[in-house]
């Protein structure tokens, strides 16, 4: 590690503060207003997000939170700051962790007050998306390189925007997959979030998401192309656990609308049972902690609607949240990058 005092910034998504219909609607606010997650000009974002999409999502969105919650709160928030207390106390790694959410709370304004009250020399930031999105590494980055502007903040800023392909985090969740040894299922369906058919096209202009072929190998058009990242995740982890083309399946949840990623993985699952797969193992790479895409969607929701099409088992592999081996990884890629920088 670099001399000097180091601060390590941990950003994920976000939560709610409470599952109630006005913390929810505050959270939804926020971040569905963001010109990085709903690229559309102001005045057709403004109107689509605060008339349309949040009225009507609000109290369905403010009952999955209800269902997710625990007796500590939030998942997320919980295992982000399991992750950082843990990361900290690490043998070995001298820094100091902050987790922090880019909407909601704690936030990352506020972490930033307490870098810069710390004489902080060298400032690590790490999104915890494995591949990069403009929706989720690119806010997130945009962000924080703003307040640290507003404030003139002096401090060496090194930023990992994806890590997706490092070793030790392919081996992390390779292990919370072997603990569902594959070889008992029918298949596998590694589940990745899905994005707008058009923020796929920013990645590369002028290439339709149909005609690309990142699902092959990683462009050369640029290494921020989330679908290749997806693709590339799935390859290094089914190499490592030794599976063939035909043992898995690469799907993308979440969708808001026919024109997003695809195939969808909610239609994978039923295609699967006209396959003859009633046993199926799901894995998400592209969370690196439980939440509501996950616990809720996957777990319960395509769980359900597995088991009343004829399934026999929809399997859940958890993410990595503060296991050990996560750590290490995640220690491994600060100190790395910081060499390298």
């Amino acid at each position: 590690m670099t001399a000097g005092k180091t601060a390590v910034l941990l950003l994920n998504v976000g939560s709610p503060d409470k599952p109630k219909l006005w913390q929810v609607w505050k959270y939804l606010t926020q971040f569905l207003n963001d010109k990085r997650v709903i690229d559309l000009s102001w005045p057709l974002r403004t109107l689509l997000v605060n008339l349309i999409i949040i009225p009507f999502r609000l109290f369905r969105s403010t009952q999955l939170y209800k269902r997710l919650w625990t007796e500590k709160g939030s998942p997320l928030i919980i295992y982000s700051q399991e992750m950082a207390e843990k990361l900290e106390k690490l043998p070995g790694v001298n820094i100091k962790v902050f987790p922090a959410m880019r909407y909601g709370n704690p936030g990352y304004k506020e972490a930033i007050t307490k870098i810069e009250a710390g004489g902080f020399n060298n400032l690590f930031v790490m999104p915890l998306f494995p591949q990069y999105a403009m929706s989720t590494t690119g806010t997130a980055i945009e962000a924080v390189n703003k307040e640290i502007r507003k404030r003139k903040l002096d401090v060496r800023l090194i930023i990992k925007d994806q890590f997706y392909d490092h070793p030790l985090f392919i081996k992390a969740f390779v292990a919370e997959i072997s603990k569902f040894p594959p070889s008992s299922y029918d298949h596998i369906i590694f589940s990745y979030h899905g994005l707008p058919c058009r923020h796929l096209e920013k990645c590369h202009p002028g290439i339709s998401p149909a005609d690309c072929q990142c699902d092959q190998y990683m462009p050369d058009y640029g290494n921020h192309c989330y679908r290749a990242a997806c693709y590339g995740t799935t390859r290094l982890l089914a190499k490592e656990l030794k599976l063939g083309a035909e043992d898995y399946t690469v799907a993308f949840q979440s969708r808001l609308s026919k024109n997003w990623m695809a195939p969808f993985t909610d239609a994978v699952l039923l295609e699967s049972l006209s396959k003859g797969y009633k046993r199926i193992l799901v894995a998400a790479p592209s969370f690196v902690a439980d939440c509501l895409e996950t616990l809720i969607e996957i777990g319960e929701d395509y769980h359900k609607l597995f088991k009343e099409a004829g399934g026999e088992e929809l399997q859940l592999v958890s993410c990595l949240n503060s296991g050990d081996l996560w750590i290490k990884a995640m220690a491994e890629i600060i100190c790395d990058r910081m060499n390298y920088n």
